[in-house]
């Protein structure tokens, strides 16, 4: 399972996720929402935030873009543009192949690919992430956390899908690599991948060991957050990403700040 950290409700909604549920945390300073196409237990959530006092983000060259399956791309496309939202790709075949597919954005710069399938477990699919080096990266996530790739590309790109099932089953990272360019910026909306686990103290363990050989950088010991019982910890991947793994939860999540 994913999660996901946004700042727009009009897109969730137009997608057709359903409100999970919402807090505020006036402490902190900070508001949440969580949008999923069903129980957090189980499926991908998208976890919009509200930082207090901030309306703007910078997304950076980085992120790419999330992926939404759906049987009726044209329906949906037409769903979200009667919502407002920004068609940047009209629906259509993919280039060479038979796949419709179609691209918007959300008022705050978000991507999201919309992929015709007839059906799937999981509507929110896909998380696509730049980075630098694909076999380092590929090599760092099957080491670090077990996930499995596969690869395809031609001279201009590759991409690399890591997760923990057929990508048709599950939702799956996507890793692009563009040929030649070894950074992207960061911006500071992107926060997170969360990835759940039985046993955080071993997960750490395994992720030391990855990183003296891959590089990263571990950015927080495996231990319970103060106050509560959740026990996690957070690492850096070669490029930067960040990853917090836990052990209350199901699967793999994802998170934005917005």
């Amino acid at each position: 399972m994913l999660c996901t950290v946004l700042v727009i409700l009009i897109v969730p909604s137009s997608f057709g996720m359903k409100l999970l549920r919402k807090r505020d945390i006036p402490e902190e300073k900070y508001s949440n929402a969580f949008f999923g196409f069903g129980p957090e237990e189980s499926y991908f959530v998208v976890e919009l935030t509200y930082n207090y006092g901030v309306t703007s983000y910078d997304i950076g060259t980085g992120f790419g873009h999330f992926a939404i399956a759906t049987p009726d791309v044209y329906k949906m496309v037409e769903d979200i543009r009667a919502k407002g939202g920004n068609i940047t790709r009209e629906p259509g075949p993919v280039k060479g192949g038979s796949t419709v597919i179609a691209f918007v954005k959300d008022p705050d710069g978000y991507v999201f690919e919309l992929i015709q399938r007839a059906s799937t477990p999981e509507p929110l699919c896909q998380i696509m992430l730049r980075v630098g080096d694909l076999d380092r990266s590929v090599k760092f996530y099957e080491k670090a956390l077990g996930d499995e790739a596969s690869k395809e590309g031609d001279m201009k790109y590759s991409i690399a899908m890591m997760g923990y099932a057929e990508e048709h089953e599950t939702t799956v990272l996507e890793l692009t690599y563009n040929c030649g360019v070894t950074e992207y910026t960061k911006g500071n909306a992107y926060a997170q991948v969360a990835i759940s686990t039985d046993d955080v103290y071993k997960s750490g363990e395994v992720v030391e060991h990855v990183i003296q050989e891959l590089g990263g950088k571990v950015t927080r010991k495996p231990g319970p957050i103060p106050g509560i019982n959740t026990k996690i910890t957070s690492f850096l991947d070669p490029d930067g990403w960040k990853t917090f793994i836990n052990i209350d939860s199901k699967g793999l999540r994802f998170r934005l700040e917005a």
